[in-house]
């Protein structure tokens, strides 16, 4: 056994997500999908202009905030919910008649 230090490079590119116009590319996707269909939809290529230009400025927002929040979201359902104290849950009093 030799005891060498063996070094590897690890290039930045390989952590960077994944972007088109500074957005994840599956938020874009879907961000272009959802502006055709609006446009398919009411047949107006200012609708779905703005519905792509929409999306487009939230998912700009979403990759900018956590590159890995579209994965977060959808796997947010399979997983139990844990105590939110900003939830409050209704409490029943009911008074015994032992008095």
């Amino acid at each position: 056994m030799s005891n060498e230090v063996i070094c590897h490079r690890v290039y930045k590119s390989i952590n960077k997500p994944l972007t088109i116009w500074s957005v994840e590319r599956r938020l874009f996707f879907l961000a272009l999908i959802v502006g055709a269909a609006t446009f398919n939809f009411f047949g107006s290529l200012v609708s779905g202009l703005a519905m792509f230009a929409a999306l487009y400025v939230f998912a700009r927002w979403a990759t900018a905030t956590d590159p890995q929040i579209l994965r977060i979201l959808l796997n947010s359902s399979r997983f139990k919910s844990r105590y939110d104290p900003a939830k409050s849950t209704e409490l029943i009093l009911r008074r015994t008649s032992g008095d």
